[in-house]
């Protein structure tokens, strides 16, 4: 039986005749598109807000996302470009730092989202789950650029790799793990599990989002150790590894407090509240005991008083 393995794409760019487009950024445009149009979908359920209006804020956010990833991933591997800074603005080869993105689009969001008149809180609940959607579809583009891929295996879904695309340590071997894949179906599995949690209206705006950031750093963070692309490091650890523990902690503490304050703190109570119904029960029994006893005492003391 011959190996089975993801085969690597033709080329990086689509042609629809004398027409080529890059397709790591059709992508990208593609997971925006779903985006936008499930958090729009989402403020009209909730009443917040209308489709025109996440179309409006996305005018703005879309582009600032755009620009901080791309900052963000100069930043951190500026090796990459050193001498040759020309390369930077090359978004189209890829590279896009995802926090970068988050922390300039969505800030810049929630500004267009308050000039129309929205709540933080309706911007937040709209994102929540439409982000990693945008992210599942926008992995896509690095199977088209043959990047991100994690280290040599065989398994049967192995993602074949060009020679010129591999490092140099590794041009011995042909399949690689596709790292970007398995982000991509758990980016797509904690977009269903946030808008499943929602539809119970179990969790606010801010802990939904909170959620969305818990779930994806816990797992980009073991992707990245699977990775084999050239990165910066500190002590040992690439530095998305860092960023990605370090948020992790800060939201799933975040869900935690809230978790304690709405479900263990209300158990306690009640725990502590049947703990006491007993005591409450024995101190009645005792008290009983007590006026019998006395009632007896004065039974039998009767005929001396007498």
């Amino acid at each position: 039986m011959s190996p089975t393995f993801i085969p690597a794409p033709p080329s990086n760019a689509i042609h629809l005749g004398p027409l080529q487009l890059h397709a790591y950024g059709l992508m990208i445009a593609m997971g925006v598109i779903a985006a936008v149009w499930l958090a729009g979908r989402r403020l009209e359920q909730r009443g917040v807000g209308t489709k025109e209006d996440m179309s409006a804020i996305a005018m703005w956010a879309v582009p600032a996302g755009i620009v901080g990833a791309r900052i963000y991933h100069v930043i951190t591997d500026w090796k990459k470009y050193q001498g040759n800074w020309s390369q930077a603005f090359k978004i189209w080869d890829g590279g896009l730092g995802i926090w970068g993105g988050i922390a300039l689009g969505v800030t810049v969001g929630l500004w267009a989202a308050h000039k129309r008149g929205m709540s933080t809180a309706a911007g937040l609940m709209a994102v929540a789950p439409a982000l990693p959607l945008a992210q599942a579809i926008g992995r896509i583009g690095n199977w088209w650029n043959q990047e991100l891929f994690g280290r040599p295996t065989t398994l049967p879904w192995a993602l074949k790799v060009g020679e010129e695309f591999r490092p140099e340590q590794y041009r011995a071997f042909a399949t690689f793990h596709p790292t970007f894949l398995y982000e991509a179906l758990w980016n797509l599995l904690l977009c269903a599990f946030i808008l499943h949690l929602d539809r119970k209206r179990t969790l606010g705006a801010g802990k939904l989002f909170a959620l969305y950031i818990a779930g994806y750093t816990f797992i980009r963070f073991f992707i990245e150790q699977m990775r084999v692309d050239f990165a910066s490091r500190i002590l040992g650890l690439r530095v998305n590894e860092w960023v990605s523990g370090i948020v992790f902690l800060i939201a799933a503490g975040y869900l935690a407090t809230h978790w304690r304050q709405q479900w263990i703190a209300p158990q306690l109570d009640a725990l502590d509240d049947a703990e006491l119904l007993p005591a409450a029960g024995v101190e009645d029994d005792l008290g009983a005991q007590e006026v019998e006893t006395s009632d007896l005492v004065l039974d039998q003391s009767d005929p001396l008083v007498d």
